[in-house]
């Protein structure tokens, strides 16, 4: 399923309603040339984004990787697609910051593993770079309040990685949500993942082209092991993200995506949860729940993606799945049945329920496609600092309650615990010297 979504990115047609634009004064100047991008981290997401960045009109001028074998795949294939041969070419680096820092490439893409994300966006923000970065956005919440500040104060645009915000299923079922059509919502249950642990991983021998201690970079100092960073290029996605040094688990994984969307469905895009309370069972790994201030509770739980429960029906939503109940009525199911299409099904949701409907969402067709047009209009993108921000702080507060099996109370405007509830160091990590957000 994870290679079929990301392949998805590839060739898809840009169709975009027009986003909401800001001032003019808020943004600097739009691009007048031909768009040059970097590209970080060069593992099989990175490749898959490159190329579909690559249909589109960007010139990739430079790529980074720790590993040497895999940055110069990533040259080889850049120079193979613009017919470069001998010398020069596309520029691979072992260090981001030859890239973030170099004058003439307008955005990176980052895709990393996540303990990396703030530190090279970052870097890219105050370099005056536009980024597009993997979810979830950041590694902690501070780091996520730290991209939203920067976002702001440098004026670019940032869209986060959460593609189903591009994918038509999931805008009408918000849609549905958001124009009442399932009456006042109850509750949200959000399928995904548990909660990441230390890492506990031996030691392996190490063959020589990989930079351990620029990979490990803000995290702890540990022997290598293959688990973590696969050497060459590998067709799968590693588990690093399963270790608390450099990812969220699974919470973090699928759940930046599901929960993406359940704070879509409920307008809470630029706001969050007020109090997170962690599963009955400790040690437990479902069952952590996020209290929203009118009362709505979304669980983790192994459910149908993202289910919302409203007191007139229900809207559940999943990669190409789909199913409304209205008013004690089925009115559009697909499961995987053979003799429709989850296209068809959410068509006929929408033309039933949605052709006067008074909300209507920002509509993208293409994940990719939307923050180009949004980095030449000087625009937000669909998932913008502060959809991926928020996002990412959902995450994180509840890989928190796991953690400290605590109840938290949490301010999403001032981003801090409040009521005698939770540590702010929790917020944060230490980060290894040199390094640090």
């Amino acid at each position: 399923m994870q290679l079929k979504r990301r392949t998805l990115l590839q060739g898809a047609v840009v169709g975009l309603s027009v986003p909401w634009l800001l001032p003019s004064r808020v943004w600097a100047q739009k691009p007048t040339k031909r768009l040059t991008m970097g590209f970080v981290g060069m593992g099989v997401q990175n490749r898959h984004l490159m190329g579909a960045f690559m249909g589109h009109d960007v010139q990739v001028v430079a790529v980074c990787d720790v590993d040497t074998t895999r940055r110069e795949d990533a040259k080889r294939r850049v120079d193979e697609r613009y017919g470069h041969t001998g010398a020069g070419g596309c520029k691979a680096v072992r260090d981001f910051r030859e890239i973030t820092e170099q004058d003439d490439i307008d955005a990176i893409c980052v895709a990393t593993p996540d303990h990396w994300h703030a530190l090279v966006t970052l870097s890219a923000l105050r370099h005056g770079k536009d980024v597009y970065c993997e979810k979830p956005l950041t590694h902690n919440i501070h780091e996520a309040v730290e991209i939203i500040r920067a976002v702001e104060a440098n004026k670019r645009v940032l869209q986060t990685g959460s593609q189903q915000r591009s994918s038509k299923e999931f805008r009408i079922a918000c849609e549905l949500v958001r124009n009442g059509l399932i009456g006042k919502i109850e509750r949200v249950e959000c399928s995904f993942g548990g909660p990441p642990k230390p890492c506990d991983l031996p030691e392996e021998p190490m063959e020589s082209g990989l930079d351990w201690d620029l990979w490990l970079g803000p995290a702890p100092v540990r022997p290598y092991n293959s688990v973590l960073s696969p050497r060459g290029v590998h067709d799968h996605f590693p588990a690093w993200r399963n270790y608390l040094e450099y990812g969220g688990g699974g919470v973090a994984d699928w759940g930046a995506h599901q929960l993406d969307i359940a704070q879509w469905g409920l307008d809470m895009d630029r706001s969050g949860p007020v109090e997170v309370i962690p599963p009955e069972k400790p040690g437990a790994g479902t069952g952590a729940k996020l209290v929203y201030a009118n009362g709505v509770v979304v669980e983790h739980k192994r459910s149908f993606g993202v289910h919302f429960f409203g007191a007139d029906g229900e809207v559940a939503v999943h990669r190409d799945r789909f199913q409304f109940i209205h008013k004690g009525k089925l009115i559009a199911s697909f499961t995987g049945q053979k003799d429709t299409s989850c296209a068809a099904q959410v068509q006929i949701a929408e033309k039933q329920f949605l052709q006067d409907a008074k909300i209507r969402l920002y509509e993208s067709r293409n994940h990719i496609g939307n923050f180009l047009e949004c980095v030449q209009n000087r625009s937000r993108p669909i998932a913008s600092e502060q959809e991926g921000g928020r996002t990412a702080i959902c995450c994180h507060l509840m890989n928190l309650a796991y953690l400290h099996g605590q109840r938290l109370k949490w301010d999403p405007e001032k981003f801090c615990f409040v009521g005698g509830t939770g540590d702010p160091k929790w917020l944060t990590r230490e980060y290894r010297s040199p390094w640090k957000v």
